[in-house]
């Protein structure tokens, strides 16, 4: 089980572990949590009242503190899994829906015309199309995209980094995806 941590005016920074968002508990360190709890936590008997300590984690918490506007600007790192998440798993040249292992990261103009490894030049797809497509470009095959490539916004990359996401996490998280995402769908 992971805990969602937001800064204090509600933006995503991190998934944690029950472990460190206790300790953030310990320190004090929270602003404000949502959802009931989901996790807790149990200690040692006190010795004064002969009771069992218990830390109760919610999935979702904020922390004292922000984060530099500057942090909210970069693009979310490109991978293979979120890659593949973004795109539902849908090869972008026949519309076929593929296991995770017969995808590849496709580079719309290829890096050895020029292409860069970004979110706006890289679809996923089938071994077979990536194959047949080559280095060449799309205009060069006479082929369309099924779909268009697009950056994830921060919300949807916390959702695409292929965590369990618990209930109140996710209507957290989609709340403020936008309404044309494939996350949606």
């Amino acid at each position: 089980m992971d805990v969602l941590q937001l800064d204090v005016s509600g933006r995503p920074q991190a998934w944690l572990s029950a472990k460190d968002a206790a300790g953030l508990y310990a320190n004090e360190a929270i602003a404000w949590t949502l959802g009931d709890p989901c996790f807790v936590l149990r200690g040692g008997i006190q010795r004064r009242t002969g009771l069992q300590s218990r830390l109760e984690l919610h999935p979702i918490i904020a922390v004292h503190g922000t984060v530099p506007s500057r942090a909210w600007r970069q693009q979310p790192a490109l991978s293979n899994p979120k890659l593949f998440a973004r795109d539902r798993q849908v090869c972008a040249y026949c519309g076929g829906h593929f296991q995770w292992d017969d995808l590849t990261r496709e580079h719309i103009v290829p890096t050895s015309r020029g292409g860069v490894d970004s979110w706006m030049n890289c679809i996923t797809a089938c071994r077979n199309c990536n194959g047949r497509k080559g280095n060449r470009t799309l205009n060069e095959l006479s082929w369309q995209l099924y779909y268009l490539p697009y950056v994830p916004s921060l919300h949807e990359d916390m959702i695409l980094r292929g965590r369990r996401i618990l209930t109140d996490q996710m209507e957290f998280l989609l709340a403020s995806v936008p309404a044309n995402s494939r996350l949606r769908a």
